[in-house]
């Protein structure tokens, strides 16, 4: 994976909406691919998580944001196209 992206590539959330600005890396530096809430210290959080529930997790906070569900459901759609996702 190289560059930057605007949305992490294991949630989705816009990287600019990330009040830590991102996740970090091993050495301590950003992350141009990953949220704080996903990635810190180089790794994943919760590494064992499948698409499946990040996309739970995900329409969970965005009702409790305020979304309606047919809302948050649409915006989880596209997260097994993002980079953590993919199939090596």
């Amino acid at each position: 994976m190289s560059g930057s992206y605007k949305n992490c590539q294991s949630c989705g959330m816009p990287l600019k909406k990330d009040p830590q600005g991102g996740g970090t890396e091993s050495d301590g530096s950003k992350s141009m691919a990953y949220c704080s809430r996903c990635y810190q210290a180089g790794a994943f959080i919760n590494p064992q998580m499948t698409i499946t529930e990040m996309q739970a997790l995900v329409k969970g906070k965005l009702q409790e944001m305020g979304f309606p569900g047919f809302v948050a459901s649409f915006f989880t759609k596209g997260i097994p196209k993002l980079e953590r996702w993919k199939v090596a």
